[in-house]
């Protein structure tokens, strides 16, 4: 290929690769640019304090009632439930991938794990309907495996390939000068992930539990499926739930069009916008930290 072709290429490619980045933000200002103006044509009929402060979402009530709180609570139980969960096994397994496994084990248990990203999450939910719900059901005495802590167990298991993928890059990307220095000054291995390999390498690490977290309030057929779905306020890990990505998936089929219900929905998906962009922002300021320290 001659130098001016060459040259014509690149010019073709960046503007390929412009547009198609412009194309992205704008379709994403355009989604959240809809859900800002049919949220505002819900707060023109309803009390946004009553949205936040209430105590239940039941629209087919008389005067229907339309408060996010409980589904919010339920959304951040089931979340904070998987990620007491998902955050130390997932950090320690892949501590155990990158410091301790022999090479064979590695590249068996990469792959492996990357894989279950590629299960459906309806799958997943199904598990947990009839293995993961009675035996919980079982364990603790109860008529309904279908709560939280059922919800929790499955979302701990979607987040642990991101959060042991991006985590093993965190720890693999510490400088083996560390290591040396703490085998130097007579530290064992456990002492030297502990005291120096994972305080280094812990910007990463939180950009690992960042976009887990993301990953598991994001997800919906699962929680659909496992939790119950109960509008109400839990009280625990063993009440049914419904979390704001369940609500929406099972009303917006339904609601009729342009109604306060219907708009309700995009103010419940408003606040679920808005939490998962700040998550993963947040995530990727520890990324961009970590990177720089590591640059």
């Amino acid at each position: 290929m001659s130098v001016k072709k060459r040259e014509r290429t690149d010019q073709v490619l960046k503007v390929v690769f412009k547009v198609t980045g412009l194309a992205t933000l704008g379709l994403l200002g355009a989604i959240f640019f809809m859900l800002i103006y049919n949220s505002i044509a819900f707060f023109i009929h309803t009390n946004p304090i009553d949205f936040f402060t209430g105590s239940q979402w039941n629209p087919g009530s008389a005067n229907g009632t339309y408060s996010i709180f409980p589904l919010l609570a339920s959304t951040g139980l089931v979340a904070f439930g998987s990620m007491i969960i998902a955050i130390p096994l997932g950090i320690f397994t892949a501590a155990y991938i990158s410091e301790f496994a022999p090479k064979k084990l590695q590249t068996v248990l990469k792959p492996v794990i990357e894989m279950l990203a590629a299960i459906p999450s309806v799958a997943i939910g199904f598990l947990g309907i009839v293995l993961i719900g009675p035996a919980i059901a079982k364990l603790f005495g109860i008529q309904n495996g279908l709560n939280a802590l059922n919800g929790s167990i499955l979302l701990a298991v979607m987040a642990l390939p991101t959060i042991i993928t991006i985590s093993e890059d965190a720890i693999n990307a510490v400088p083996k000068t560390y290591r040396e220095a703490s085998f130097a000054l007579g530290a064992n291995k456990w002492e030297t992930l502990f005291q120096v390999t994972i305080p280094a390498a812990f910007p990463g690490l939180i950009a690992a539990v960042m976009l887990g977290l993301g990953r598991a309030l994001g997800e919906t057929m699962t929680v659909l499926m496992a939790t119950g779905n109960a509008a109400a306020m839990p009280k625990g890990f063993l009440d049914s739930i419904r979390t704001i990505t369940a609500t929406i998936a099972i009303e917006m089929g339904e609601v009729p069009y342009q109604t306060t219900h219907y708009f309700a929905l995009f103010a419940i998906a408003v606040v679920l916008f808005l939490i998962t962009l700040a998550i993963n922002l947040l995530g990727e300021y520890f990324a961009s930290r970590f990177r720089k320290f590591h640059a």
